[in-house]
């Protein structure tokens, strides 16, 4: 299920043309949920990503800096449950402060996914986040919902329906 277009949205959009199947018109913006890891924050690069970000086109539609919990952390990586770097990963993720972000745009997961690159940053392409940035597959820089649906259970983990409504409500 993606986060689409507000009613008004779609109604401008409907001016596209009447041959615009509602499909198309309705899934123009979605949702994904980023957060950018302790080193990343350590390392003062939350600036630099953030433009990146922004840069791409894509809009910044929730952010808090938080200390992620142990259970929050378990939450997020339930899929990972049970792999031998689960523990690590967790142990990381509340090592220090992170970076949680609600982004919104055109195909948000996959774009947020090509411009974060590879898991592993050696195989991340030179231009990309962790390929610029990552230091090992465990530090790695930054997290990005892998699909809409994934966007959605993450997102709810860290940030209450309102605080992402509410910041935007009647901006255009």
């Amino acid at each position: 299920m993606r986060l689409c277009l507000t009613d008004r949205q779609l109604i401008m959009a409907s001016l596209l043309g009447p041959g615009t199947p509602v499909r198309e018109v309705a899934c123009l913006a979605e949702i994904t949920f980023v957060f950018l890891k302790p080193e990343a924050v350590l390392r003062g690069l939350m600036g630099e990503i953030i433009a990146r970000i922004e840069r791409k086109g894509l809009r910044i539609r929730a952010m808090k800096l938080h200390r992620m919990s142990r259970e929050e952390a378990e939450r997020l990586y339930d899929v990972h449950k049970g792999k031998e770097f689960f523990e690590r990963l967790v142990r990381h993720v509340t090592s220090g402060p992170v970076l949680l972000m609600v982004i919104e745009g055109p195909r948000a997961v996959e774009a947020v996914r090509k411009l974060i690159g590879a898991t592993d940053p050696v195989e991340a392409q030179p231009g990309t986040i962790r390929g610029d940035y990552g230091l090992d597959i465990t530090q790695n820089i930054i997290h990005a919902a892998d699909s809409p649906e994934r966007a959605l259970e993450e997102m709810r983990i860290f940030f209450t329906e309102e605080e992402v409504k509410a910041l935007w409500e009647g901006v255009g």
